[in-house]
């Protein structure tokens, strides 16, 4: 690997992960984490710290794989080099059909749950995701037409998307009582549950994986990697819990339950009067196209990234690149297509109420743990093997990491329709998994 290739310092891997990871969940998720524990504040910061853990100790364990190989592509090279062609297949088409397009159309949704709040539209659920469609329409538009905008427009972003939880936060702790707060959740501890937290939370915390996509270019990554992937899921944990104990110690968890979604704004008005409120909200909403954009962004890649390995039907189209701008075109396309079919999805299960205190990406992102375990086995494998010095890197982390995943995923087998929902994930592995076998394609990379 070359040194010209490296040019991320500790400081810009770390706002790289802070800047992936804090985004619409923490304000789109709160009312969701309470609901899960019965209103317990305490339980739901478990929750934040347990997901924090999975969190360092999994990004501890594939920052090991990382460090190993300079070949780009993030966790699907990880997965393609250390376990094999055939799983790499499976987890990419997880990752294309599944991951991707459905958080995209959920996170887009919220940018459109909170405009309906900003404009005083109705709360109409097709006007929500339609106001979420055009937002991420125009996502895919700018970011094939004009990639440097689109990178422009996650750096602001993700300054900009720190203010709304730093204003609402010390607002919650000056104005509210958080001793008063937590002593009410102590109490009520014996009626409350922790696993039903726990989906709304990982998907607070996700995009951490999407991070070590840069780690060859990561300047001394062996040291740095694995430094930004302990020191920044503590700062978002501590901006989520803080973010989490202000908001409740202010409006109370029975309100924020009862309010929903627009517990942000209610808050804010109180606290702020209207026009601060629209400001707060504001930012709140820049804040949560910022991530819409970040995971457009990394989606349109993933058909091209398959499609260079030959691992996808239409590799030929998919792979090109277009001669002015480099952009994989064909690509991002496709990535727009799956969106159309998840937005009709998402609308489906929401409208019926099919998944309830939950939606179509919660279950996807605790399937991708399932993945995730493999790549910490690997790791296990290379200590083994001697190629892992030290029992913490090759034996305490991915451990850990195993261990917090499988608690994730125990903790949403919780929702009615898991099952279901994770097989269909599974058929989706299993097809890619024998059309690999079928295909036995030469990759052109």
């Amino acid at each position: 690997m070359s040194q010209g290739k490296e040019k991320y310092g500790l400081f810009t891997a770390i706002a790289m992960i802070v800047g992936i990871v804090i985004g619409s969940g923490i304000f789109f998720k709160s009312d969701n984490v309470l609901i899960g524990t019965g209103g317990s504040v305490l339980l739901g910061i478990a929750a934040f710290i347990i997901a924090a853990l999975s969190i360092i100790f999994g990004g501890l364990s594939i920052s090991e794989l990382a460090s190993r190989t300079s070949k780009p592509g993030g966790a699907i090279t990880y997965m393609e080099v250390f376990s094999g062609k055939k799983l790499a297949c499976s987890f990419g088409w997880f990752q294309n059909y599944v991951y991707y397009p459905g958080l995209i159309v959920v996170v887009a949704w919220v940018v459109g749950i909170y405009a309906c709040t900003l404009f005083g539209l109705a709360r109409s659920l097709g006007l929500q995701i339609g106001i979420g469609f055009i937002f991420y329409t125009v996502c895919f538009i700018y970011n094939v037409l004009s990639p440097r905008f689109g990178g422009y427009f996650q750096n602001v972003t993700m300054i900009l998307k720190l203010i709304p939880l730093l204003v609402i936060t010390l607002c919650g702790f000056v104005f509210g009582d958080p001793a008063a707060n937590l002593s009410h959740s102590a109490a009520s501890l014996g009626q409350a549950t922790l696993f039903a937290a726990i989906g709304p939370v990982i998907f607070a915390y996700d995009g951490w994986i999407i991070s070590t996509s840069i780690a060859h270019e990561v300047k001394d990554s062996k040291r740095n990697l694995p430094l930004s992937l302990v020191v920044a899921p503590l700062f978002v944990t501590l901006v989520y819990v803080l973010y989490f104990v202000g908001i409740t110690s202010f409006l109370g968890a029975d309100k924020v339950m009862e309010m929903g979604d627009p517990h942000v704004y209610d808050a804010a008005t109180q606290l702020l009067g209207s026009l601060g409120a629209k400001a707060i909200l504001i930012f709140v909403i820049i804040s949560v196209m910022g991530t819409v954009n970040g995971l457009v962004l990394g989606y349109i890649r993933i058909p091209y990234s398959l499609a260079l390995r030959n691992m996808i039907p239409l590799s030929g189209m998919l792979s090109r690149e277009d001669p002015r701008s480099g952009m994989p075109v064909q690509s991002a396309w496709s990535g727009y297509l799956l969106c159309l079919v998840w937005t009709l999805v998402h609308y489906l299960t929401t409208s019926y109420n099919l998944l309830p205190n939950s939606d179509i990406s919660e279950i996807s992102i605790a399937v991708g743990y399932a993945f995730y375990i493999i790549m910490y086995y690997q790791v296990f494998k290379l200590w083994r093997r001697g190629e892992i010095k030290g029992w913490f890197k090759g034996v305490l982390c991915p451990a850990a990491a195993t261990m917090g995943s499988l608690f994730i995923l125990y903790s949403c087998m919780q929702s009615s329709l898991f099952v279901y929902y994770a097989a269909f994930c599974l058929l989706v592995a299993v097809i890619a998994y024998v059309y690999y076998i079928v295909k036995k394609p030469e990759e052109h990379i």
